[in-house]
């Protein structure tokens, strides 16, 4: 085990996330689904139909990189498409199977470091903090 007392900040932060994200996706591929899966759906039960460039947006991520987690959702039957009738383009939504596997991903994570000694809700706040510094403004 390597001596993480003297690792900067940034790599600690950087390798847990690594290594969380992996555990978390091996939780999640016995659904199928991914963590980019798992934060779209988070997107759009909690934002509403969109279209996959505002998703992508929202998600932080590129329309392409969109673009593949929403054709492995719809093969799953976690998404549908929606059709607007102002024509600003078809609108992703999340289905019913998409928020009952959304609701299983949210139990994965929560014990993804039960006993670890962790105060979970501490260490949410901490991150979200870091993020809100360090992310663009608006």
């Amino acid at each position: 085990m390597p001596d993480l007392d003297h690792w900067p900040t940034p790599r600690l932060l950087s390798t847990a996330a690594r290594m969380a994200e992996h555990a978390w996706n091996e939780r999640l591929a016995s659904m199928s689904l991914t963590h980019a899966g798992a934060i779209a759906l988070e997107v759009l039960e909690t934002g509403g139909p969109v279209v996959q460039a505002q998703l992508a947006a929202k998600a932080r991520v590129k329309p392409q990189t969109m673009s593949r987690t929403l054709a492995r959702l719809e093969a799953h039957g976690y998404i549908t498409l929606v059709n607007e009738a102002n024509r600003r383009g078809q609108q992703v939504a999340i289905s019913e199977p998409g928020r009952r596997a959304l609701a299983q991903a949210y139990e994965l994570e929560r014990d993804l470091i039960t006993g670890s000694g962790i105060r979970v809700e501490e260490l949410r706040e901490q991150l979200a903090a870091i993020i809100r510094q360090l992310g663009p403004a608006g």
